[in-house]
């Protein structure tokens, strides 16, 4: 290398590859810059060069200075092999400038550090790295060591974890040929040893997510479920938590769904056979991955299903695999699993395939059930799945919202009256049908209001006479010719 060389690698002053320092006097920051440049994409460090003015000035070079180079270098963690240069300044008097490269992604995403501290370089900055991107570079270089499902369970033995739901899981991984029927007869110990759910013969992790009695250490295993009136999270309808190993948080969101979607039915053959408006199976499968793929070494956030009258949203704390993004997660893809251990034991026991196929797979139950294909967003350290819900669907749920919010005014407004207007739950009901038509249908009468009810005149002049006294709606006119109007 030249000094002409120099001058061409500096032209662009310091850049995201290069950092100028004026002496080795700055030789400790230099190395936080090589560290960076190794965590990064490279770059080169230039001793001898002032930054600002890109003088070269050079400096004098002993055996003194050598041996702080080498002893710096010491200070790179693993042990870095980088060739230093000493090339001459013209007419700097025996001056020199000391010039190394640093190779990036050397090896791979495990992360270097300098006396302990890792480094990145952004721009023209160096910078600590931060502490979740240097986590997870360990976890992603050596997953079998780093990953948080791979860990042991501290505080947790064989006998915490449900050996029935262990043996039923088992089982259907024998049914459907992906474990060999001898593990349906293997003591426990062995059968989690094989499972590779032990680490020095104590419960991992992974052990603890998928079948532990009680999850309570575990904060983050949890489900948080909603469904909301609206578009927004300002009106709860339906607000539920569950805690519990991942089986239990799968059937607990399946059931939250059954309970707060539409079902409907078509007659196929001789039998009705009854659907969820978004496919059950498509949920399903939506809650496996957010459960199985999410961070849980992210201890202050959990997998959340949120229902809303125009979609369904699944959001799991997480992030893609570089591989993998939004917009191409719905062409075909390899799998690559966030938590591994997770990820196989699902798949052995037929919960997950290995093969990137649950993303066309829930697009193609949608499509089958004729709804829009779902959306993938991640923002903000999460990944976001929706599923839009029919328009007829919304305006159903808007309905049924106003209705039961009627009830309960109606409930409210009752009990101040005390014994004086006392009615049946049914009648409530009732009541909140004729004040919902009196709204939608301003002047009507006792017979448009009997006829909706398909009951009697007295009927009807009944429940307008109560929503008269809890001056919910007003009379106009004669006995006679009477109308009613909501207030």
């Amino acid at each position: 290398m030249t000094i002409e060389d120099i001058k061409r690698i500096i032209s662009d002053d310091e850049t995201k590859h290069l950092e100028l320092k004026k002496t080795t006097g700055e030789l400790k920051d230099g190395m936080h810059s090589a560290c960076a440049f190794l965590n990064t994409e490279g770059g080169w460090l230039i001793f001898g060069i002032a930054p600002t003015s890109l003088k070269t000035v050079g400096q004098d070079v002993t055996e003194s200075t050598r041996r702080e180079l080498a002893q710096a270098l010491v200070g790179m963690e693993p042990a870095v092999d980088v060739s230093v240069e000493y090339i001459d300044v013209p007419d700097g008097k025996g001056k020199q400038l000391i010039v190394m490269h640093f190779d990036g992604w050397v090896r791979g995403m495990a992360p270097y550090t300098y006396h302990g501290c890792p480094y990145i370089r952004v721009e023209s900055i160096t910078k600590i790295m931060p502490r979740e991107m240097f986590e997870e570079r360990l976890r992603e270089s050596k997953p079998s060591k780093f990953a948080w499902d791979a860990q042991i369970a501290e505080s947790v033995a064989i006998d915490d974890l449900d050996e029935g739901l262990i043996r039923n899981t088992v089982r259907m991984g024998v049914a459907n040929g992906r474990l060999s029927g001898s593990a349906d007869n293997e003591p426990l110990e062995s059968l989690l040893g094989k499972l590779k759910l032990l680490k020095d013969g104590k419960p991992t992790n992974a052990a603890v997510v998928l079948f532990a009695k009680d999850t309570g250490q575990f904060p983050q295993i949890e489900l948080r479920m909603a469904c909301f009136k609206g578009t927004d999270k300002n009106i709860f309808i339906d607000n539920k938590s569950e805690t519990g190993n991942l089986f239990h948080l799968l059937d607990a969101g399946v059931a939250f769904c059954f309970r707060n979607l539409k079902l409907g039915g078509e007659i196929i053959g001789l039998q009705r056979e009854e659907k969820l408006e978004i496919p059950i199976e498509a949920l399903r499968e939506a809650l496996i991955n957010a459960l199985c793929h999410r961070q849980y070494e992210r201890t202050n956030g959990s997998v959340s299903l949120a229902i809303y009258e125009d979609r369904l949203e699944i959001v799991n704390p997480g992030k893609f695999p570089p591989e993998i993004s939004p917009e191409n997660i719905k062409q075909p893809h390899e799998s690559y699993p966030y938590n591994k251990k997770l990820a196989q034991l699902l798949y052995l026991c037929n919960y997950l395939e290995k093969w990137g196929s649950g993303a066309q797979r829930i697009i193609d139950l949608c499509n089958n059930q004729g709804i829009p294909e779902p959306q993938w967003i991640a923002k903000n350290g999460t990944i976001t799945i929706v599923f839009q819900r029919a328009k007829e669907t919304q305006a159903e749920v808007s309905n049924a919202v106003d209705k039961q919010a009627i009830i309960d005014a109606i409930g409210g407004k009752l009990a101040v009256f005390g014994g004086k207007l006392a009615v049946s739950g049914g009648t409530i009901v009732k009541l909140a049908e004729v004040y919902l038509f009196v709204k939608d249908n301003p002047n009507c009468n006792s017979e448009q209001v009997a006829a909706m009810l398909n009951r009697g005149k007295s009927t009807a002049r009944n429940y307008l006479h109560i929503l008269t006294d809890l001056e919910m709606i007003k009379p106009q006119g004669t006995f006679k010719d009477r109308t009613y109007t909501a207030n």
